[in-house]
């Protein structure tokens, strides 16, 4: 590996990137393409919006100044791992200008990565079973519009898509150097370089975003690597790696579509509740977001090498054993970020999965199921009310009133406690029912509203029923 060649290189793409992006800034200013503030944005003024630009002409320079004598390039490999990247940039482009639909910017992604795959950035195998193509083509594609997405969706604060990407794109390139692949090493590091050239105007306070043309860009070549780097097979720690060096914005990804799932919103409808959306919430300033997140990326990705440097070893019963606690350390730091981040969707999930919280719903549920089915079965209205009883003092219940159309009124005392709550169910026509309870009154009985609509639609068409019978 020709590490003058290679220093010089991303030195390169770090200088145009320094020298590129406040002129780009300034000249898309001028135009007015700039993101403007809003309600999940957090800065207060418009701001330049196509880094990707300079990032973009950077990192091309650099990868053109590694051809020459001695290259470390094939003839063909800045095609192969340009193609795509020219789509999903182009694509990104038009986007920060226009605003593409969100399914036209979707089939850009798709079309970059069918690109990419034709140019030879492709999943052949998993576990060593050769894959057909309808299988590889669309592994390839959903593995590239992961990380594409993930980028694309943490661009949200200042500093936080790029620095990540640097972060990642140096992890990339130390997994391939500890592997014995220079190509991916001469191909990550200039990414590297272009990005923190970027960071100098993009950290906070920001005066340039990433826009799509960025994100897109880095969140696509950040997938390609990860191809590259396993040597397009698809294996256990082949695999790890690059979920390990793309942590944050992965986990950031799958933690919305969880969110959204649970809570029936569409998958890409925009919310507050990203990451450095929970951070901010927390009181933190931007700058101390970001950097956590920074240190998250930087835990996952120490802890992809380590499996790698495991996996690489020779004593495989101690290895196993070794690459095991790095898992069990891993998912703890998961489990510890989440519980800092204090998701409300994840801790009522926790709660209704280990807490008891889903037998309580479970038995709320039935009983309002068992009580329905009574009342509807029920002969005559002393039946109903002898069932609604029932079902009351079984829920621990205080009182129960029954207030008639004609001024009667039947009242069932079931304890002498003292009540700290009453509701009323208007059964219309002048009639009602008055629940009183307390604290000690059963869980099944939370579900109040829903027992309002069951008495009053049970009792109208029993009633009916009931008239039609004395009739008969």
């Amino acid at each position: 590996m020709n590490l003058t060649r290679l220093m010089s290189a991303c030195g390169k793409a770090f200088i145009v990137s320094l020298v590129l992006t406040p002129i780009v800034r300034d000249v898309f200013r001028s135009y007015n393409v700039v993101d403007r503030p809003g309600i999940r944005k957090v800065h207060n003024y418009p701001i330049p919006r196509v880094g990707g630009v300079p990032i973009a002409l950077a990192y091309l320079v650099g990868l053109i100044s590694l051809r020459g004598n001695g290259s470390p390039f094939p003839t063909h490999w800045l095609q192969t791992i340009l193609s795509g990247a020219l789509v999903i940039f182009l694509t990104g482009l038009i986007d920060d200008f226009v605003s593409l639909r969100p399914v036209v910017k979707l089939l850009g992604q798709i079309v970059a990565a069918g690109v990419a795959f034709a140019s030879g950035i492709r999943i052949d195998s998993v576990a060593g079973i050769d894959l057909p193509v309808w299988i590889a083509l669309p592994l390839t594609i959903f593995w590239l519009l992961l990380t594409t997405n993930a980028l694309n969706m943490i661009d949200g604060l200042d500093g936080l898509c790029a620095g990540i990407g640097f972060w990642g794109a140096l992890a990339s390139a130390a997994a391939a150097a500890a592997t014995g692949n220079p190509m991916l090493v001469y191909t990550a590091l200039p990414l590297a370089g272009a990005l923190l050239g970027f960071l100098f105007f993009n950290f906070n306070p920001a005066t340039v975003f990433l826009g799509d043309s960025g994100a897109l860009l880095v969140g696509f070549l950040l997938g390609c690597f990860g191809i590259v780097w396993a040597d397009h097979q698809l294996t256990p720690i082949a695999a790890a790696f690059p979920l390990f060096a793309l942590c944050v914005p992965l986990l950031d990804l799958a933690t919305s579509v969880v969110r959204r799932s649970l809570k029936r919103r569409p998958l890409f409808a925009a919310d507050r509740g990203h990451m450095h959306h929970r951070l901010l919430d927390r009181r933190l300033t931007v700058r101390g977001a970001a950097l956590k997140l920074y240190a998250a990326q930087i835990t996952g990705a120490v802890f992809g090498l380590l499996l790698m440097w495991l996996s690489l070893r020779n004593n495989n019963g101690k290895n196993a054993f070794f690459m095991g606690l790095v898992g069990i350390a891993a998912v703890v730091a998961v489990i510890a970020g989440f519980r800092y981040l204090r998701y409300a969707e994840f801790e009522v999930a926790g709660q209704l999965l280990f807490r008891g919280a889903f037998y309580s719903l479970f038995t709320q549920k039935l009983r309002m199921k068992k009580l329905a089915e009574s009342l509807e079965g029920s002969r005559t209205e002393d039946e109903w009310w002898g069932f609604l009883a029932a079902a009351a003092r079984e829920e621990n219940w205080i009182r129960l009133e029954w207030s008639t159309a004609g001024g009667d009124v039947r009242d069932e005392i079931l304890s002498e406690r003292r009540s700290s709550w009453t509701f009323a169910v208007d059964l219309g026509g002048g009639e009602s029912i008055q629940l009183r309870g307390d604290s000690r009154t059963a869980p099944g009985s939370s579900d109040l509203v829903g027992l309002s609509a069951l008495l009053s639609r049970s009792l109208h068409e029993r009633r009916r029923l009931w008239e039609q019978t004395a009739l008969s």
